[in-house]
């Protein structure tokens, strides 16, 4: 079996759109699972916190 340019360009056209909106579901998913919400309501309220504010000491 010869595999030629266009059949290369149309696997990758067609796969990389699967892997890219198969990525995003499971992006959402775990962004909205329930038990990761504790993780980014404190990752949000983190930035406001003041015992970071000091710059980093060795």
């Amino acid at each position: 079996m010869e595999v030629d340019h266009n059949t290369l360009v149309a696997f990758a056209k067609s796969w990389g759109l699967f892997y890219l909106i198969t990525f995003g579901i499971v992006v959402l998913v775990y962004v909205f699972w329930p038990k990761n919400r504790k993780k980014f309501d404190d990752a949000e309220k983190s930035i406001l916190d003041d015992k970071d504010d000091k710059p980093w000491q060795q």
